[in-house]
């Protein structure tokens, strides 16, 4: 077994993200921050992310051999052909994963890490992706529940911030993957998968694109609305969200790929604003 292929098999920079997703829900809650206890839900969710990763390695190997930016996959070149071994690497990741979170926290994180696998790898990655256009409206909430994991870390019982923070990573999904969809399109009509793009062109979908952004930024400032955060929050979640929707509006007026880039960097750093806002409205200011 070569490591490095299965660290590969584990799509480590989407591991960090998710994992990181997880510690601004413990953060939203928690009054004081633990080190340890965050590195604890880091790794665990890191973990769970890995697991489903390395099943979805598996499932799409047949149309990641079509597509230019998938065919020097592990799987598709056949430096890792064991699929038994691969899908107990797997299983091992998901069981270390879920017995970290509900052993060092309670069965409520640990439940969340499951189900956020098994939206990702049976709802998307078996079920959806090649059916359905919205295949990955559907996958977006796997990312939803590495936030409910790190809020029910703190505190299984809350749910009105939990939920509302989970609703913002679930609308936050499609604007993101879209616009990466249309930088990808031809390799996605090569594999003869479904995303929009694909099925309804790049005009139609910006258009698609702006109006769930709408509805992610509006969803953004419902914390505020709400009371459970305070100005802070909402004075770069207001920046934030602007500057994005700007960047949507440029890719109506221009649908074109280079505008479609910057969407999908924006994205990243709309989501970075929306962890950074809460991490300093709750702890700093």
């Amino acid at each position: 077994m070569v490591l490095s292929h299965y660290l590969e098999l584990c799509k480590l920079r989407i591991g960090v993200m998710i994992s990181l997703t997880a510690v601004i829900g413990y953060m939203a809650l928690s009054d004081s921050i633990d080190a340890f206890s965050l590195v604890i839900l880091a790794l665990a969710v890191l973990f769970g992310s890995c697991s489903s990763s390395v099943l979805n390695h598996l499932f799409d190997r047949d149309i990641d051999r079509l597509m230019h930016r998938t065919r020097q996959r592990p799987l598709v070149t056949g430096a890792v052909s064991d699929k038994n071994l691969v899908i107990a690497f797997s299983m091992v990741l998901l069981l270390v994963g879920v017995s970290l979170l509900t052993s060092y926290f309670n069965w409520v994180a640990g439940f969340h890490l499951f189900l956020g696998f098994f939206v990702y790898t049976v709802i998307y990655t078996f079920w959806l992706k090649r059916k359905t256009v919205l295949n990955i409206v559907f996958g977006g909430a796997a990312g939803s529940f590495a936030i409910l994991a790190g809020t029910a870390s703190v505190d299984p019982s809350a749910w009105l911030l939990p939920s509302v923070m989970a609703i913002i990573l679930f609308l936050w999904t499609p604007s993101h993957f879209w616009a990466l969809a249309i930088l990808l399109k031809e390799d996605y009509e090569r594999a003869d998968l479904p995303m929009l793009p694909c099925l309804v062109g790049t005009k139609r979908c910006a258009h698609y694109i702006m109006i769930n952004s709408l509805f992610l930024v509006g969803f953004t400032l419902l914390p505020w609305g709400l009371g459970l955060l305070d100005k802070t929050y909402a004075v770069i979640a207001c920046v934030s969200g602007s500057y994005f929707l700007w960047l949507n509006w440029r890719l109506i007026k221009r649908p074109v790929k280079e505008e479609a880039r910057k969407v999908f960097f924006g994205s990243m750093i709309f989501l970075v604003g929306f962890f950074l806002a809460i991490v300093l409205d709750r702890h700093v200011i």
